[in-house]
């Protein structure tokens, strides 16, 4: 795999910075999305998969962004809370945003942590912006540095399709990413499952958490 692939050079670039000022939202704004998107909270879908964890546990978030996600579960009691991010806009703006909630800039394809250094590593739509050349890559750092538990929330499709993105291709896709990981990793196993239906469209999200054995 290649070190830079052509999606980062997007998403690291103005393409990527046009995105995080798209999607600046408040935590508010960000929950009411959800609400509209799917009848319900992140923080309510949150509680449905993590909502019993123990609080120390150690978390991080594969493409923070703008520290979103991590903010709500540091609002659900979440003490140990990491992000990585590719694009330095994105990084810099959640700093600005965040208090005890480590962020840096890096890649799925190279964590900068040691093996099995978090209880929990979570993705959301990040894995849909990944080649399915390149997925593999991305898929094994995130097991790699997981001592436990993978969930992911992701478009989803029962295979991989592709989606044109703000005219731009290459750049999206929609696949069974749980279904990825099983089939990838034999120590890997499903806890929970959910499908998302979008309220206005026939679209699907799926929430997912994996186990290692």
């Amino acid at each position: 795999m290649d070190k830079f692939t052509k999606q980062m050079e997007e998403w690291v670039g103005d393409f990527g910075k046009e995105y995080t000022d798209r999607n600046a939202l408040s935590l508010q704004e960000m929950e009411a999305l959800y609400k509209e998107h799917y009848g319900i909270t992140r923080t309510e879908m949150n509680y449905k998969f993590i909502g019993d964890f123990d609080r120390d546990m150690k978390i991080l978030e594969v493409g923070s962004n703008i520290g979103n996600q991590l903010l709500l579960l540091q609002n659900m009691g979440f003490k140990s809370l990491y992000g990585i991010e590719l694009q330095p806009y994105a990084v810099e703006l959640s700093k600005r945003r965040t208090k005890g909630i480590n962020i840096i800039q890096g890649s799925a394809f190279d964590v900068p942590f040691k093996d099995c250094f978090f209880d929990l590593v979570f993705t959301s739509g990040v894995l849909i912006h990944i080649g399915p050349e390149n997925i593999a890559a991305a898929l094994d750092e995130i097991y790699r540095c997981s001592n436990r538990y993978i969930w992911c929330l992701e478009y989803y499709a029962p295979q991989y399709t592709q989606i044109n993105y703000r005219n731009h291709k290459d750049l999206l896709w929609k696949n069974d990413f749980s279904k990825l990981f099983i089939e990838r990793f034999s120590h890997c196993r499903l806890v929970r499952q959910e499908l998302y239906k979008y309220r206005d469209s026939d679209n699907m999200d799926m929430m997912f958490l994996l186990e290692k054995d």
